[in-house]
């Protein structure tokens, strides 16, 4: 024991070993913190950065579903359908589960009866289309 104490009491151009140490860790622990503060400094930098991107994006999502929603009013989607000469479906284009072979084949399928499907009824509103639709009722098991 007194080896460690007389080791410390030793002095290096009058400064004893402790004082040295102690100095030393001093220097190490402020070298620490400067680079922990300016780690921390970039990453509130990038935390900033992305937060603008963040909103950036917010903003573009906001913008895109107001385009969204102005582009499909029914409106102007039957007014485009008009000029390219679409219009409802009729009941002869109406077809049912048991000829889509056919459909898939290419052929024209041939008529569903009028009991079956209904065609739809078009209330004189601007943007407002009720469509009616008959089921029959469904019979034997051996039908389905």
């Amino acid at each position: 024991m007194s080896g460690i104490l007389s080791l410390l009491d030793r002095k290096i151009w009058g400064i004893r070993w402790v004082e040295i140490f102690g100095g030393v860790m001093v220097a190490a622990m402020v070298a620490s913190i400067y680079v922990a503060k300016a780690a921390a400094g970039r990453e509130t930098a990038r935390i900033a950065e992305i937060e603008r991107q963040i909103d950036e994006s917010g903003e573009r999502v906001r913008l895109l579903r107001a385009e969204v929603a102005r582009l499909e009013q029914p409106g102007r989607l039957e007014a485009l359908s008009r000029q390219v000469g679409l219009g409802p479906v009729g009941v002869a284009q109406r077809s049912d589960e048991k000829q889509l072979g056919v459909l898939a084949a290419g052929d024209r399928p041939a008529t569903v009866p009028a009991a079956t499907v209904a065609a739809p009824a078009v209330v004189d509103a601007p943007d407002a289309v009720v469509a009616a639709e008959v089921r029959p009722e469904p019979q034997a098991e051996g039908d389905l």
